[in-house]
């Protein structure tokens, strides 16, 4: 047999479970306890008591009972006088114990009235006289056997049976009611829930979080009262606090009102959150986030619960039904007719049953318990069914809290909250601290404030080419408030930085002027944009989609420069996504690295002052550019693989226009170069990196460029038309098909820089170094056999590039380059090693004053 402690453990769950259990689970969980010890004590009792005594229904109704007690031979049975002699000599000791095994209390009830002397002695002995009575001739054997057979056939089944039912109907109910703890697919996600659940209970975030809420709203109503009693004698500072306030962020607003002149930092009942809760904390969050996203996604815990729930109330139903009808079963006496006589001479036995009275009582008290249990199943199916509980709303946070953001939640998640409330609300409302991302970025301002203090920030401080200090974040949770600390910053560069806000101590950054985001949809306060639109000089802006792009950032009227570098077509790719630039007033420099078919027509708004425009595509074919003719002021005009196949038409109306840059297109052909000669002021030209076959003898008639790109295109001679470009400076045919240079090159009388490496030159002719001005000469990858000796003519020049030649040697007349360096020549070991050991020294010694770049 098993013990109570062993059937009981069949409802034990973890301790942690505990906070899912509603009362009614509680209160079913013990009245089941109950039962189970009913059904125990009862079957214990059976097992051990139970037992029916039986005894003979004789034959002969009108015996009086005079005669049996005068003459008990005369009523010997034929079967009992062939065993006088044994019954003689043993039926004292038979009497005395057929006689023994019936009750007292029961001896009226037996319908032959056997009547027995008592005797003063409390024992009854054998040397005694033969008790009266009337004799059946039964010996102790056959009357067990009699009993035995009676229990079996006269008694009904419920009432040898009720225990191990009521048993087995309780640890039903017990495994029904604990159910969705055990079985997998349910444990192990409320096994996560309430280990998160612990976690963020005992977090020392959440107690930081609440009790900054709770100085907040003391704090506010302290305001609220000073504010109501002293109201005539504060009457500016009241204005002041209805006015939007200098740490309110822009573009957002909260439900949270902090007063300008008492900032939250001096609230004394805020706790010190150390490195390690801190980790801790964020991997909450992290573990928060996940699991709602899981638990999330289906109802699958909740349905389990209202099976369960439904099977208990069925099985009360059940039960109760079939023991109403049994109760009335249970009797203390019984008529048998074992179909025996053959082996006692007996037909019928009176039987009575020493448990009914026990029985029938604990099955009463069952029943009890098992209405009790019921209305219990069933107040539990009006809670599932009353409200919907797959939702979730934390209202009462939001309002009791700061935290006015954290999100409804439904399906299991909202369910398991809702057990936990029946258990204590408290533990919801610490739970919402974990879903509310106003508390996940207090908490990652405070890590980051904490690892980024001001010597490490210092530390990554550097100085770049333009000899200006700056500073570059990367992958951060937010921007440290220790940086708005660097004073003398000129540059901050901030990216993938999700949560970045510009606070108002940024106005103490007296010396930056230019701020880098990419990828980081920054966030300002209203005092920090009032710095930013009067002191921000440029502004770079990395995106995947537009809106990414701050809305402020259209709003700074004295930005000189902006970037903008990702997506700015919309979703059906027929119109760009730009707010209106007219704010921009002082914008000179506009910078567009996207996807763009068509030119901006808001961009016409920056007409009057813009001057650079810079449009980087992505290999999409620009196709509309019809607003540029509106850009009367531009002097600059950069399209980059914008796929063009010749010079646009709108360039020509740009008669301010100085440079063009067309690199990286597909222009084969450009014939309408003639139309350039339109811009009297255009100086310099960029052809670079196209498949130009040939120049066209129209080239002549541009007068003012000075600066000619030509590289990487598919050119196999040099027009001499180029050659009467008299103010060109600057001349790149780098990586053609060139094979001579023409002897008219002469008439460059102010080259300074030329470039024709990369091409098939095999004689460089002498006219080429009576251009004197020459700086940089580029002549490597060529098939040149000799280097002229006419090149110590080039007094100003200070680079040479050589490598890649035919050459043998290298003329010593490369020492009358007084500027020429060994760090300005670029020529192999094998050839430097041929000039004259003077000049190689004079080449190898160090300029002592810098040279010019040659542009």
């Amino acid at each position: 047999m098993f013990t109570l402690t062993e059937v009981a453990s069949l409802n034990d769950i973890q301790p942690t479970y505990r906070i899912l259990k509603p009362w009614w689970d509680v209160f079913m969980d013990y009245l089941a306890v109950v039962m189970l010890m009913v059904a125990i004590f009862a079957g214990t009792m059976q097992l051990t008591k139970d037992q029916v005594v039986c005894l003979p229904v004789l034959q002969e109704p009108k015996v009086k009972t005079s005669a049996l007690n005068s003459s008990p031979s005369m009523h010997t049975t034929p079967w009992a006088a062939e065993s006088t002699d044994h019954s003689v000599q043993h039926g004292s000791l038979a009497k005395e114990v057929t006689l023994g095994t019936v009750p007292p209390t029961t001896a009226d009830n037996v319908a032959h009235e056997i009547q027995y002397t008592q005797t003063p002695s409390p024992a009854v002995k054998i040397s005694e006289p033969e008790p009266t009575g009337r004799k059946t001739n039964l010996d102790y054997q056959q009357y067990v056997f009699v009993n035995q057979m009676c229990y079996h056939v006269a008694l009904p089944w419920y009432s040898k049976y009720f225990p191990y039912l009521a048993l087995i109907h309780t640890i039903v109910l017990m495994v029904s009611s604990n159910f969705w703890f055990k079985y997998p697919k349910t444990s192990s996600k409320i096994e996560h829930f309430v280990s998160i659940l612990g976690k963020c209970f005992e977090s020392p975030w959440t107690t930081k979080a609440l009790s900054e809420t709770a100085c907040e709203d003391s704090e506010e109503n302290k305001q609220r009262l000073t504010g109501a009693t002293s109201l005539p004698k504060h009457v500016s500072t009241s204005s002041d606090e209805g006015s939007p306030g200098q740490t309110t962020p822009m573009l957002t607003k909260t439900g949270v009102r902090f007063s300008a002149e008492k900032p939250v930092i001096e609230v004394p009942c805020m706790t010190i959150l150390d490195k390690k809760d801190g980790e801790q904390a964020k991997a909450l969050f992290e573990k928060v986030r996940k699991f709602r996203a899981h638990v999330e996604d289906s109802d699958f815990i909740y349905k389990l619960y209202v099976i369960q729930t439904v099977i208990k109330t069925v099985k009360f139903i059940l039960i109760l039904c079939y023991t109403l009808n049994f109760v009335a079963a249970i009797n203390f006496n019984h008529t048998c007719e074992p179909n025996v006589e053959h082996l006692t001479g007996y037909s019928t036995f009176y039987c009575t049953h020493n448990m009914a009275f026990m029985l029938k009582k604990l099955l009463i008290s069952y029943i009890a318990l098992i209405c009790v249990y019921g209305l219990v199943c069933l107040y539990t199916l009006f809670w599932l069914f009353r409200r919907p509980l797959k939702e979730y709303s934390f209202e009462k946070v939001r309002e009791e809290s700061s935290f006015s953001d954290i999100p409804d939640v439904k399906n299991d998640f909202a369910f398991l909250l809702h057990m936990v409330d029946q258990y204590d609300q408290l533990y919801s409302k610490r739970f919402g601290v974990f879903l509310s991302e106003v508390s996940e970025n207090k908490l990652r301002a405070i890590s980051l404030n904490h690892e980024w203090a001001y010597e490490k920030l210092r530390q990554h401080v550097t100085r770049n080419a333009q000899d200006k200090l700056e500073l570059h974040l990367f992958m951060l949770s937010g921007v440290p408030d220790a940086v708005f600390d660097l004073t003398d910053l000129d540059i901050l560069k901030l990216e993938l930085i999700p949560e970045a806000k510009l606070t108002a101590k940024i106005s103490q950054m007296t010396s930056l002027q230019e701020l880098h985001f990419y990828h980081c949809p920054a966030k300002v306060e209203q005092t920090a944009f009032s710095f930013l639109r009067d002191h921000l000089r440029c502004l770079h802006v990395k995106f995947t989609d537009i809106a990414e792009i701050p809305t402020w950032v259209y709003l700074l009227k004295n930005l000189r420069e902006l970037y903008l570098v990702g997506n700015l077509n919309s979703e059906n790719n027929k119109m760009i996504a730009l707010e209106s630039l007219r704010d921009l007033r002082h914008l000179k420099i506009l910078h567009l690295k996207s996807n763009l078919t068509k030119i901006p027509t808001n961009i016409t708004d920056l007409s009057p002052h813009l001057t650079k425009l810079v449009v980087h595509n992505d290999g999409t074919k620009l196709v509309v550019l019809n607003s540029l003719k509106k850009m009367m002021n531009l002097a600059e005009l950069e399209l980059h693989n914008c796929e063009l196949e010749r010079i646009p038409h709108a360039i020509f109306s740009l008669t301010n226009l100085q440079e063009l840059d067309l690199k990286s297109n597909n222009i084969r052909t450009i014939e309408e170069i003639i139309s350039l000669q339109h811009l009297k002021r255009l100086t310099c030209l960029k052809l670079w990196h196209n498949k130009i076959i040939t120049i066209p003898l129209s080239i002549s008639h541009v007068k003012n460029l000075e600066w000619l790109y030509l590289s990487n295109n598919k050119l196999e001679s040099l027009p001499t038309s180029i050659f009467l470009l008299q103010k060109l400076r600057y001349l790149d045919v780098s990586y053609n098909n060139i094979a001579v240079i023409p002897n008219e090159i002469v008439s460059l009388h102010d080259l300074q820089h030329f470039a024709i490496t990369g091409n098939k030159v095999e004689i460089l002719p002498k006219p080429l170094f009576k251009c004197t001005k020459i700086r940089t000469l580029f002549l490597g990858q060529n098939c040149i056999a000799a280097i002229p000796d006419e090149i110590g003519q080039l007094l100003q020049l200070t680079q040479l590039e050589l490598k890649g030649n035919c050459l043998d040697r290298l003329p010593s007349q490369l020492g009358l380059c007084r500027l020429l360096k060994k760090n300005g020549l670029t020529v192999e070991d094998h050839l430097f090693d041929t000039l004259p050991l003077e000049v190689k020294e004079m080449i190898s010694l160090e300029s002592s004053a810098p040279f010019a770049n040659g542009v």
